[in-house]
């Protein structure tokens, strides 16, 4: 489990239409995502380089 800063800077993809989306942020060293909708139900934090890698699989499978 990776402790996240609460004071994190969130952002939602430019695709999003009405907030139906997910949200992330970054630390040193960590990634994480939350659902918009639900932001008090916490989030999931990764390492970078994993989520880094998520991402690029998603980019590029579609």
């Amino acid at each position: 489990m990776f402790s996240f800063p609460t004071e994190a800077s969130w952002r939602t993809s430019s695709y999003t239409q009405q907030q139906n989306c997910v949200e992330v942020a970054d630390a040193p060293g960590l990634s994480a995502v939350r659902d918009t909708k639900n932001r008090g139900h916490g989030h999931l934090a990764f390492e970078s380089p994993g989520w880094r890698a998520f991402v690029e699989g998603v980019r590029t499978q579609g």
